[in-house]
C-alpha cells in the first residue's frame, strides 16, 4: 500500500505494517494534534501525530538502508527483521501521547499505576522501577505499555519475527530484553537501531522539524533531511554497533541542530501556546477539575483531543471555560536570557501587591542533551563521526568532538513570561510602570 504524504511523497507499507497502522492504537493518533496549543498561534499547524508517525516510519527505513548499506549481517532474514523492527518502533514511538500532545503529560498517573510499572512485569529493568515507580508516567511509558501489554502486542507478535517488547526496546533504553534478538554475528545492534529512533540525530526530529515548519508557515525547521540520511553510517566498537555520521555531513548536522533550537524558541515557545498550557495546568490542579487520565491501557484508547475538548466544554470551571472559548490570559511581561538572569520574583510581588492573580511560565531552550553550560554528558550512547577517506589509524571521533556547534550554543536560553486576566492587563502594566501597547498575535 502507498500513502501520500505532503512532506515525503509516497510512503510504502507492507501488509504486516498496514495491519498495525489500521489498529485502533495508531488510528487514535489522527485525533492527537501534533503541536498541541501551537495551532492557536499558527493556524495551519493542525496536522496530527498520525501523519507525523507515518513520516517517521518512512525516514526510519531510509536511515536503516543508508546506515547498514555495507554492514555484514549473517543473513538477509536478519537484515529484514531489524529493518521491520526499527520501522515499527518509528511508527509507534508516539502512540502513547495524551491529548494536545505534551500539554497534558503533567496530569498522567504515577508509573507504578501502569501495568509495566509493577514489580515482576518484566518490561522495565528492576533498577528503573525502583528509581521511577512513584514518579509520574510519561507519554513514553504509555507507548511502552501499549506495545507490550495492550491488544496491540499479540498483533505484533503474530505478524513479525519479534515482539512488542523488542519494538519498545528501541523506543526506550530502560526496557529489558531477555533474549539475544539484537545480537547477530557477535555484534549487538540495539544501540544503533535505537539511535535511529531517539538520539541527537534521530528520524523523529528529522520529520517533525520539517513537518512542523511546513504546516506552521515558518522557515526555521527546513533542514537537509536527504543529505543527513544518505550520510548515516554505523560504527562497531567492542561488539556494540552505534550510529555514525560521515564527516562530510557535519555542516548539515550543525544546521539541523540550530534549526531545532530556533524552532523551540520561535515556534514551540510561542506566548499564546504557553499560556494555554498554563491555563490547562490551573484547571487540572484546581478543585473544579473532574478529569483524569486513566492508567488502564485499553481505556486509554478513548483519550484524545476530541474527548478533552468535549470535557472542557462541559466542565463548570472558569479555566476550562476560558480554554474552550479560546480566551487566553494576556501577556504583560516577557524576559529573555540565561535562566539565572531571568527572575520574575519582583514582578510577581508587585502584581500580588496590586491584588492581581497571575500566571507565570519559563520556557528553557537548549541546543543539545550532550552539553549543559559546556559540560559534556555521557548518559546517552554516543554517535560517532567517521570518514571513509580517513588515514589508517586515524581515531574515530564522538559527535560532540567533531563540531564546534555544541560550544557555540552551550548556554541555555530562557523566555520568562507573566500573564494576567484579559480585563486586568491595563491595570497590571500600570502596576509595573509599563506603557500600554498593542499585542501582536
Amino acid at each position: 500500500m502507498e500513502v501520500r504524504d505532503p512532506i515525503h511523497g509516497a510512503i510504502e507499507l507492507d501488509e504486516r505494517e498496514l495491519a498495525v497502522v489500521d489498529s485502533r492504537w495508531v488510528q487514535r493518533l489522527r485525533s492527537i494534534t501534533q503541536m498541541g496549543f501551537s495551532v492557536l498561534a499558527f493556524p495551519g499547524a493542525n496536522h496530527s501525530r498520525y501523519l507525523h508517525s507515518l513520516g517517521v516510519m518512512h525516514l526510519a527505513g531510509r536511515a536503516f538502508d543508508a546506515a547498514f548499506a555495507r554492514h555484514p549481517f549473517s543473513s538477509d532474514a536478519v537484515r529484514r527483521a531489524y529493518r521491520a523492527c526499527v520501522r515499527l518502533a518509528a511508527l509507534l514511538h508516539d502512540v502513547g501521547h495524551a491529548p494536545f500532545s505534551h500539554c497534558t503529560e503533567f496530569a498522567m498517573p504515577p508509573l507504578e499505576a501502569l501495568p509495566i510499572g509493577r514489580p515482576g512485569a518484566g518490561v522495565y529493568r528492576a533498577d528503573v522501577l525502583q528509581r521511577r515507580g512513584a514518579r509520574r508516567a510519561s507519554h513514553e511509558d504509555y507507548t511502552v505499555a501499549i506495545a507490550t501489554c495492550s491488544s496491540l502486542a499479540p498483533l505484533i507478535a503474530g505478524r513479525f519475527p519479534f515482539t512488542g517488547q523488542h519494538v519498545a526496546a528501541l523506543i526506550s533504553r530502560e526496557v529489558e530484553v531477555a533474549d539475544d534478538f539484537f545480537v547477530d554475528h557477535g555484534r549487538d545492534h540495539r544501540t544503533a537501531l535505537s539511535q535511529i529512533i531517539s538520539s541527537e540525530l534521530d528520524v523523529d526530529r528529522l520529520d517533525y522539524l520539517v513537518r512542523d515548519s511546513y504546516f506552521s508557515g515558518v522557515r526555521y525547521g527546513m533542514v537537509d533531511v536527504n543529505w543527513l540520511l544518505s550520510n548515516m553510517r554505523v560504527h562497531e566498537d567492542e561488539g556494540r554497533v552505534s550510529l555514525a555520521l560521515d564527516r562530510r555531513a557535519i555542516y548539515a548536522f550543525d544546521d539541523f541542530m540550530v534549526a531545532r533550537y530556533h524552532m523551540f524558541v520561535m515556534v514551540y515557545f510561542h506566548h499564546k501556546s504557553v499560556v494555554f498550557e498554563e491555563m490547562l495546568k490551573r484547571y487540572f490542579t484546581g478543585a473544579g477539575c473532574s478529569y483524569s487520565i486513566p492508567a488502564d491501557i485499553e481505556a486509554y484508547l478513548a483519550v484524545d483531543d476530541v474527548q478533552m475538548e468535549w470535557h472542557l466544554r462541559q466542565a463548570d470551571d472558569p479555566w476550562a471555560r476560558a480554554i474552550s472559548r479560546r480566551e487566553p490570559w494576556r501577556r504583560v511581561l516577557e524576559l529573555h536570557g540565561r535562566p539565572e538572569d531571568v527572575d520574575l520574583t519582583p514582578t510577581l510581588a508587585l502584581l500580588a501587591d496590586a491584588g492581581l492573580d497571575t500566571l507565570s511560565a519559563s520556557s528553557v531552550g537548549k541546543l543539545s542533551r550532550y552539553t549543559v553550560f559546556g559540560q559534556k554528558r555521557d548518559a546517552a550512547p554516543p554517535i560517532f563521526v567517521i570518514d571513509d577517506a580517513r588515514r589508517p589509524g586515524e581515531q574515530v571521533m564522538g559527535l560532540p568532538d567533531a563540531t564546534a556547534i555544541f560550544d557555540r550554543y552551550q548556554d541555555e536560553r530562557c523566555i520568562a513570561r507573566v500573564y494576567v486576566a484579559p480585563a486586568e492587563r491595563e491595570r497590571a502594566r500600570q502596576a509595573l510602570g509599563l506603557p500600554l501597547v498593542g499585542e501582536r498575535v
